[in-house]
C-alpha cells in the first residue's frame, strides 16, 4: 500500500483523509507514482537536491538510474517511452544539468516521444539576476517542447505536473518541460491525490465524409500504395494495418520510424522508402496511382524531390496532426484523427480489393532489385542479419545515426512496432547508448542491442559505466570503420573523396575501454569472430562491448542523391555502369 508521511493511499481514497500539508518534492513524488512512474533517470544537483532527497525516501517504488551525463539521462527517458509507448521521466539541476537535456527533449520533439524533464531552479527571488547556475530553460526549450512549464506558486505544483503528462501523451505525443525553482521544493501546501485517467484518443476529428471519400479513392485505384511511419507505431495500430493492407491488397514500404508496424517478414512489405530506400519501394511510390499515407510526415529523406513525388498519384493522408497536411507534400485527401481508430473504421467500411497485377509488378521488382552485399566480408549488413538470426528476430535493435543506422534498418526485419528505436527527425548521434539502456530498463526480460558507429559511440560512451552501474545486460555493437562513415559516404560521392575532418583513426581501443568501465569487450575482423562473440554476449548478464572492424569505405546502398527524384536510387553497380558508358 502505498503511503506518504504515514498516510496510506486507502484512506485517501476512502475518505479518511481529504488533504495533506506536503512539500514541493514530496508532491514531485506523489505525482509521479500518482502516473504511475516506476523508472526516472537523471543526476542530482543543487537546485534538485531537495526532490532527490523525497525520491530517496521512495527508492523502493521509483527506481532511479544515475547516467554519466544529463543527455544520457534524456535519451534513456526517451528509449524507455518508445519501447513501452509510457512516459520517460528524466531529472535534471538547475543551469548546466538543464541545459545538458536539450539535445534529448530536441530528439524527443522531433520523433514525437513523450517525455517529461523535470528540472530545478535557483529561489525564485534570484530568478533573472544572472545567479549560480540559473538558465532560463523554459524559454530555451520553448521550440522543443510541446509546452513547458515553471512553477512560481506551490499550489499550482501538482495539478501543473498532472498537466505535464496529460499534454505528453495526448494527441501527436512530445516532450513537455517542468522546470521548479529550488524554494518552491521547499514549501508546503495542502496534496490530494488523484489517480491518473486514461488518455483519451483523438476521434472528434474524424469525418465521416473523410472516411466515405477514403473508400471512394482506395475503390478507384488500380495501382495503390501504402506507405506507413511512425504515426502507426505511436497508435498502436499493428493489427489495424495488417487488416487494411489486406483489404487494400496493396504493397507497404516504411519510413525509417515507421518499421515494425507491419510485419517485415511479410511478403507484401517491400522495404523503406527516400534517400537509403529500396529501389522496390522508391519504383513503386514513383509509379503507383494512389499513395496512402499512414502517419508520416513526408520529410525530405523520404520525399527527396518534393515536387516529383509520387508525381503520378493521388495521395491520401491519415494524420493525428492536422499541422503535417500539405506541410511537404500536398495530398488529395486526408483523415485527420487518431491512426489505429481511423483503420479501424476504414476497414469496417472498405470491400475486399483485387491487385493481383499490380502487385505481381511490384514483386517482380522485389526479386530483381534484392539488397546485396559482399559476401565473406565483415560488414555492416553482415551484422544485422546475424544479429537478426542470433536473437530470432526478437531483439529491440536501437542505434545511433549514420551508415549503421540504415544498415540497421534495411537488413533486420521488424515484426513488431515499438523494437526499432532510433532518432530520425534530429539524427543525433550519441542518442543510441542512453536509448539502450533506457529500452534495457523497461524491458528487463528483452535482449537490447545497441548498434553504433565508432564515431556516434565515442559522443556517450561513458554511458557504459551507467550500464554495467545497473547491470544491464545490453550489447553495444560497434560498426568500427575508424572514420566518419556517412559524412565520408557524401565526400566520397560529391566531394571528389576530400575526406575532411573524417578520419578517426587515433588508435583509440573500445575493448579496454569496455573493461575499464567494468563491461565485457570483444574486437572481431571476420564473420566468424563475431558469430562467436555475439553467442558469449547473448549469455552475459552485464553490458558487452563488441568493436567490429570494418572497412572504411563500405556505403549504403541504394542511395539517392539529395534533393533529387527518388526514381533515380543507384547503387555501386549503377555507378560503375554510368562510368563505363562514359
Amino acid at each position: 500500500m502505498r503511503e506518504v508521511q504515514g498516510i496510506r493511499e486507502k484512506d485517501v481514497l476512502e475518505g479518511g483523509v481529504d488533504r495533506m500539508q506536503l512539500t514541493g518534492a514530496q508532491i514531485v513524488i506523489e505525482c509521479l507514482k500518482e502516473q504511475g512512474v516506476d523508472t526516472v533517470f537523471g543526476y542530482p544537483g543543487g537546485a534538485i537536491l531537495n526532490v532527490y532527497d523525497e525520491l530517496y525516501k521512495h527508492r523502493e517504488e521509483i527506481h532511479h538510474v544515475l547516467t554519466s551525463h544529463e543527455q544520457g539521462a534524456s535519451h534513456a527517458a526517451d528509449g524507455y517511452a518508445r519501447s513501452t509507448g509510457r512516459v520517460g521521466v528524466c531529472f535534471a539541476t538547475s543551469g548546466p544539468g538543464a541545459t545538458n537535456l536539450v539535445t534529448g527533449i530536441a530528439t524527443a520533439y522531433m520523433d514525437s516521444v513523450p517525455v517529461v524533464a523535470i528540472t530545478c531552479n535557483v529561489t525564485v527571488p534570484l530568478l533573472g539576476r544572472d545567479s549560480f547556475q540559473e538558465i532560463d530553460i523554459a524559454g530555451i526549450t520553448m521550440p522543443i517542447t510541446k509546452h513547458n512549464f515553471i512553477v512560481k506558486d506551490i499550489t499550482k505544483l501538482a495539478d501543473t505536473i498532472r498537466r505535464a503528462f496529460l499534454i505528453a501523451q495526448k494527441g501527436r505525443p512530445g516532450p513537455v518541460l517542468v522546470d521548479i525553482p529550488k524554494d518552491i521544493t521547499a514549501a508546503k501546501t495542502e496534496y490530494t491525490f488523484k489517480r491518473a485517467l486514461p488518455i483519451p484518443r483523438v476521434t472528434e476529428t474524424i469525418r465521416e465524409e473523410d472516411l466515405k471519400a477514403a473508400v471512394e479513392m482506395i475503390q478507384a485505384a488500380k495501382k495503390p500504395y501504402i506507405l506507413v511511419g511512425g504515426g502507426a507505431v505511436i497508435s498502436g495500430a499493428n493489427e489495424e494495418l495488417a487488416e487494411f493492407v489486406k483489404r487494400t491488397d496493396a504493397p507497404v514500404c516504411d519510413t525509417l520510424m515507421g518499421k515494425g508496424a507491419f510485419d517485415g517478414t511479410n511478403e507484401r512489405y517491400t522495404g523503406m522508402v527516400g534517400m537509403h530506400g529500396t529501389k522496390t519501394s522508391n519504383l513503386g511510390v514513383s509509379r503507383c496511382d494512389l499513395l496512402i499515407a499512414v502517419g508520416t510526415r513526408f520529410s525530405d529523406r523520404v520525399a527527396g524531390n518534393a515536387k516529383k513525388f509520387a508525381h503520378q498519384a493521388k495521395i491520401l493522408q491519415f494524420d493525428v496532426d492536422p499541422v503535417e497536411v500539405n506541410k511537404n507534400i500536398q495530398v488529395d485527401a486526408c483523415v485527420i484523427g487518431d491512426i489505429r481508430e481511423i483503420l479501424g473504421r476504414l476497414n469496417k467500411k472498405l470491400p475486399q480489393m483485387e491487385h493481383q497485377e499490380w502487385l505481381a509488378q511490384v514483386m517482380e521488382n522485389k526479386v530483381k532489385f534484392p539488397p546485396s552485399y559482399e559476401a565473406g566480408a565483415l560488414t555492416g549488413p553482415f551484422l544485422m542479419e546475424e544479429i537478426y538470426r542470433a536473437t530470432d528476430g526478437e531483439a529491440i535493435i536501437v542505434t545511433e545515426v549514420g551508415q549503421h543506422q540504415m544498415w540497421a534498418a534495411q537488413y533486420y526485419r521488424y515484426r513488431n512496432p515499438r523494437t526499432f528505436l532510433t532518432s530520425g527527425g534530429l539524427g543525433t548521434m550519441g542518442y543510441g547508448l542512453g536509448a539502450a539502456i533506457g529500452a534495457q530498463a523497461a524491458n528487463p526480460d528483452r535482449q537490447v542491442v545497441n548498434i553504433a558507429g565508432d564515431g556516434c559511440f565515442r559522443m556517450n560512451m561513458n554511458e557504459i559505466a551507467t550500464a554495467v552501474r545497473q547491470k544491464l545486460p545490453l550489447i553495444e555493437v560497434i560498426v568500427n570503420n575508424h572514420v566518419l562513415g556517412m559524412v565520408r559516404q557524401w565526400q566520397d560521392l560529391f566531394y571528389e573523396k576530400r575526406y575532411s575532418a573524417t578520419v578517426l583513426d587515433d588508435g583509440v581501443d573500445f575493448v579496454k575501454l569496455a573493461e575499464a568501465m567494468g563491461a565485457t569487450g570483444y574486437r572481431v575482423s571476420t564473420c566468424a569472430e563475431f558469430r562467436e562473440a555475439f553467442q558469449k554476449a547473448l549469455q552475459e548478464k552485464m553490458p558487452v562491448v563488441i568493436d567490429c572492424i570494418v572497412d572504411c569505405d563500405d556505403k549504403v546502398w541504394p542511395m539517392v542523391a539529395p534533393g533529387a527524384d527518388i526514381s533515380t536510387a543507384f547503387t555501386a553497380e549503377d555507378l560503375k555502369q554510368n562510368k563505363e558508358r562514359g
